[in-house]
């Protein structure tokens, strides 16, 4: 499948809501051309000053997008519960788009005794599509974008153990590595129980390849500029694609016809960068009883049983 950005059809009428809208990220590009083509996007981020750039970013390029703003910290359980409980007003949602995350995070533990890079990058979304999905049944045709990686590949194991518990050594790539895996083995888990429950929700997942966005810096140094972390924000930016075409996937696997499960990312040489298309995953990726196990700890890390 050749497919270009400006393949994009009309959005007029879809509701969508994108986590991680950061100036300059993936979840404000793929934003942009959502708005761009009529949809009403909902930006849903921690930091409401950084939202609101994003916001105004987007309005210079389209002054009549339709853009809501939703706050939203995933890595607090009770932050996804509160934001989940405003988003009631928002209605029917067509997407979810699962975008925040972090990457290779110093060893840290959030309020909920969750390691920082599982919680916001798989609990905290884990929750929130679970108390959205009523919305996403809504709309008659729901879809769940979560936005994984090539990391995926390195995990060396599923994250099956006790979330609250910490063994062996801390590895923050390998871990970040599982995070993304765990992102596939929701995409797979989520998308087979909306066929058994015969449910109107397709879950898929995308990956940027490499793309030149900020969160290496922020993972590292806990921003994007300043010293070490303008050396390492310019550096990735110059080996790598512009973050515009790092959300190409996440935008073909939010508007194209594609079955449940299927995984879109860059179609140049080793997925690092290019036009999207449908791509593979891991064996540990293809792993169902992994999936499964998963889901069951999740339901009880974050206490939601769904659908």
């Amino acid at each position: 499948m050749h497919w270009n950005v400006a393949d994009l059809p009309d959005q007029s009428g879809r509701t969508i809501v994108i986590t991680g809208p950061t100036l300059g990220g993936l979840g404000h590009f793929t934003a942009l051309e959502l708005a761009r083509r009529g949809a009403r996007v909902v930006l849903a981020g921690r930091n409401p000053t950084k939202v609101e750039e994003t916001v105004a970013a987007i309005r210079v390029e389209v002054p009549g997008a339709s853009l809501e703003a939703l706050h939203l910290d995933l890595a607090s359980l009770a932050s996804v519960r509160t934001a989940a409980a405003n988003a009631a007003q928002i209605g029917p949602i067509d997407v979810l788009v699962n975008n925040a995350g972090v990457m290779g995070t110093a060893y840290s533990r959030t309020a909920d005794g969750l390691e920082l890079q599982m919680a916001t990058n798989h609990f905290g979304p884990f929750l929130l599509t679970g108390l959205l999905l009523p919305q996403l049944v809504q709309s008659a045709d729901g879809r769940v974008v979560s936005v994984s990686s090539m990391f995926h590949h390195v995990a060396g194991k599923s994250p099956l153990g006790d979330p609250r518990e910490q063994t062996g050594r801390y590895n923050k790539w390998r871990v970040y590595a599982q995070t993304k895996l765990a992102n596939l083995h929701l995409t797979a888990e989520l998308d087979r129980r909306m066929r058994e429950a015969d449910l109107p929700v397709r879950a898929l997942a995308a990956h940027p390849g490499f793309a030149g966005t900020h969160l290496a810096a922020n993972g590292q140094y806990g921003r994007s500029r300043g010293g070490v972390a303008s050396i390492l924000d310019a550096t990735v930016k110059v080996i790598s694609q512009p973050a515009a075409a790092g959300a190409w996937p996440s935008l073909m696997a939010a508007t194209e016809d594609l079955p449940g499960n299927t995984f879109v990312g860059p179609s140049g040489l080793q997925q690092m960068m290019g036009t999207p298309r449908i791509v593979g995953r891991s064996k540990l990726a293809r792993d169902e009883a992994a999936a499964k196990k998963l889901w069951e700890i999740s339901e009880a890390t974050v206490d939601l049983q769904y659908p």
